[in-house]
């Protein structure tokens, strides 16, 4: 591979011209001398073959979809107000796709940072900090996002669908720049950290993701089990790779996540008192969704009406020997002479029994929001 070559080419967004495309094939091309780039364009009429070259297919042009609007509801008006309009999804291939360029008419860009440290002549050694909402600041030198009310403003008032260059490491400082965005599609990225995937909890209106074909999918060997993963890492996020999340879904993907890092979560400090869980915090790093994930319940004492309600935090997987020694430190009564039961919104009128010491919160069905009611 020649020096004007990325070595992260293949895979890559570049532009030539004016045209935009994906970088599908980097190599040698017969009968021609040099490195080649087989590039999928995104406007296919850009391009004039499929990836196959005088019987070589060297690459190839993946199917795509279009939206289009059912006939009977007419075209949509000029000013592009699609508003009303009936659309459905159409499967379209296109056999001319792709076509080769040589590299140095291809602009792989840059990421943001590099850009502004490029800008302003600052050095790879500093250290980037995230000052007020609309700054960054590099070693000594503050950087402004200038007229972000005005994008804000604009988020709001579309729904918003983003489809970012292959990145990483991307999200961090921008995640708070998009409070409005509601579908995003990053598939065909470098994305191989789960960090960038938990930075995507930190969108509040976040609500179908896309993320197919990214080096992170090769990280588990069960599909499913990734998929689990990415659901309980993103807690707002209803649809996933065009599939509704279903709630009993979730539930079982934030269960089995509980029960994947359990063991973790302990030898990082977790604890099932609440008093002495004080995990590491590069657990919380990796995991800032495990804390969230534990049942948040009111204990009560119905026949002990001085004993104020508490609420307390505590893993769905926590045995019920292990809430008796918890209440026995809160109330100083042993354990063989506490009968627990549960009441939930739910269950309206009816209180359920915890009366298997060995069974865990969860074989309960119990949920965050329910009542713990203590008597001895």
């Amino acid at each position: 591979m020649t020096a004007s070559v990325p070595p992260d080419a293949l895979g890559r967004r570049v532009s030539c011209g004016t045209d935009y495309g994906t970088v599908r094939y980097v190599g040698s091309v017969s009968r021609t001398s040099g490195i080649w780039l087989g590039v999928e364009w995104d406007d296919p009429q850009r391009g004039k073959h499929d990836g196959c070259y005088e019987g070589t297919q060297y690459f190839k042009c993946r199917d795509r979809t279009r939206s289009c609007k059912d006939s009977e509801e007419g075209d949509a008006n000029r000013s592009g107000d699609l508003r009303g309009q009936k659309w459905a999804k159409e499967w379209v291939w296109h056999p001319k796709g792709g076509s080769f360029i040589r590299p140095n008419k291809a602009n792989f860009g840059v990421d943001f940072l590099t850009a502004v440290k490029d800008r302003y002549g600052l050095n790879d050694k500093q250290d980037i900090q995230y000052g007020t909402e609309n700054t960054v600041v590099f070693g000594t030198k503050t950087v402004e996002f200038v007229g972000m009310d005005s994008v804000a403003e604009q988020q709001r008032q579309v729904s918003c669908h983003a489809s970012s260059p292959p990145v990483d490491n991307y999200f961090g400082c921008k995640t708070k720049m998009f409070p409005s965005l509601k579908r995003l599609a990053i598939n065909d990225n470098k994305i191989s950290q789960w960090s960038s995937i938990n930075e995507l909890d930190k969108l509040p209106s976040l609500r179908s993701l896309q993320c197919n074909n990214n080096p992170l999918m090769d990280t588990e060997k069960n599909p499913e089990t990734l998929i689990q993963l990415i659901i309980a890492k993103i807690s707002q996020l209803e649809v996933l790779n065009n599939c509704e999340i279903l709630p009993a879904e979730r539930r079982g993907a934030e269960l089995d996540y509980r029960k994947i890092f359990g063991n973790d979560w302990l030898e990082a400090g977790g604890h099932w008192d609440p008093e002495k869980n004080k995990p590491s915090e590069e657990f919380l790093a990796a995991h800032p969704r495990y804390p969230s994930l534990c049942l948040t319940l009111t204990i009560k004492c119905p026949e002990k009406p001085e004993q104020k309600p508490v609420e307390k935090k505590l893993p769905e997987s926590m045995t019920i020997q292990k809430v008796k020694g918890l209440l026995y430190r809160l109330f100083k009564i042993p354990g063989s002479e506490l009968k627990l039961s549960y009441e939930s919104s739910k269950l309206e009128g009816k209180e359920v029994e915890l009366d298997n010491d060995l069974k865990p919160l969860q074989f309960y069905s119990i949920e965050s929001g329910d009542c713990v009611l203590v008597r001895w």
